[in-house]
């Protein structure tokens, strides 16, 4: 009999605990790079759409189902219609918070 205990079954146990631990941190980040892909990235449409006002901060425009978005720098008057790059997940939060349409 040793004095000295055999302690080998510990240190297993502490690299599987690592394990766990590094393997619920690699589901959180799929997770979170799912979510951004998803939920979050642009999904731009070539639309278009009517000038509505020119800004400092850009062109003001109508798409032609009636949602208003902010399209850039164009070079177009109030009323012209144009081509422009329509991100359509902002037209479906516009939905999301106006049910009335």
């Amino acid at each position: 009999m040793s004095a000295i205990k055999y302690s080998k079954s510990k240190k297993s146990s502490s690299y599987s605990n690592h394990f766990i631990v590094a393997g619920i941190l690699a589901g959180v980040g799929i997770a979170l790079l799912a979510y951004l892909m998803f939920y979050v990235a642009p999904a731009e449409v070539l639309e278009t759409v009517k000038v509505v006002a020119v800004t400092d901060s850009g062109c003001i425009a109508e798409t032609l189902d009636g949602h208003a978005v902010n399209i850039g720098n164009c070079n177009a008057e109030p009323g012209d219609y144009i081509s422009a790059l329509v991100d359509q997940k902002v037209k479906e939060r516009a939905a999301l918070m106006n049910p009335t349409n």
